[in-house]
């Protein structure tokens, strides 16, 4: 953990990895593992205010100026650019997208694609590789799991 600028109230926990700068955290806060406070937007620096009770996921950005209330939320991966209301949940990640055969397609006769070749083949599937993809290596016919 680094930090700068940054007052940390009694009983809250932020682990290693994380950069908390010009930033107040309450009470009995806990901040997730690898959190970011964004506090410099190329002209001036901003302070971040994170409430007592809160508990923000792992791999958040805190995009200064914002706010954080006593007992909210934050989820994992999300980017926090609007304060969050006392007691709220507030997610910026989306749903997880999945695009079956990618590598083989996109990334053809790599050591990646090879290896998904195989795996493939051991358990039982049908190659994906071939078809016609695009600048970012979809097809029209790509489906995405969620």
């Amino acid at each position: 953990m680094e930090t700068k600028n940054a007052e940390i109230g009694e009983g809250s926990k932020v682990p290693h990895l994380s950069y908390v700068g010009d930033a107040t955290i309450g009470e009995h806060t806990n901040i997730g593992a690898a959190s970011v406070f964004v506090n410099y937007d190329g002209v001036g620096k901003h302070r971040t205010v994170i409430g007592s009770y809160a508990r923000t996921g792992s791999d958040n950005m805190f995009v200064a100026p914002v706010e954080v209330g006593d007992g909210a939320y934050t989820g994992a991966g999300t980017v926090v650019r609007e304060d969050v209301p006392p007691g709220a949940l507030s997610v910026s990640a989306g749903a997880q997208r999945t695009f079956e055969g990618w590598t083989e397609r996109k990334r053809p006769g790599t050591p990646p694609a090879e290896a998904a070749a195989r795996a493939r083949v051991a358990r039982g599937e049908t190659s994906h590789a071939g078809g016609d993809a695009g600048r970012d290596g979809l097809t029209s016919g790509d489906t995405a799991t969620e």
